[in-house]
């Protein structure tokens, strides 16, 4: 069974950078996509980026299109999300997740595994 861990979230002012990292354990992480989420105080848990088992292709919410970066690397089965620019709006609790059945479609994703989640607060 795999299991994600969520780490490198932390406390930053508006404009700097963070990454985040989700560690999964067994051996066929190179075999699935896997995608980030987010979830602020009080809103719904919203889609981030999400990268294929290659890591060749990737997609992100216009949210965070050109200052978000997600790669992973297959031989850490590990999988990063780059935060530059970062804006209060940012703050939330970042999660990352197994894709379970992917689809052009980013709304009609399905993802089977969940991890902690890591807290990203950036203040003003």
């Amino acid at each position: 069974q795999v299991q994600l861990v969520e780490s490198g979230g932390g406390l930053v002012q508006a404009g700097g950078s963070l990454r985040l990292s989700c560690a999964a354990s067994g051996r066929t992480f190179s075999t699935y996509d896997l995608g980030w989420f987010r979830q602020a105080p009080g809103k719904e848990r919203e889609f981030v980026s999400v990268v294929s088992w290659s890591g060749g292709s990737t997609w992100y919410a216009d949210s965070v299109k050109g200052r978000f970066t997600i790669s992973r690397d297959n031989a850490r089965n590990t999988m990063y999300l780059q935060m530059n620019s970062l804006k209060p709006e940012d703050t939330a609790v970042y999660y990352c997740a197994r894709v379970q059945s992917f689809s052009s479609d980013l709304r009609k994703v399905q993802y089977d595994t969940w991890g902690q989640g890591t807290q990203v607060t950036v203040s003003s």
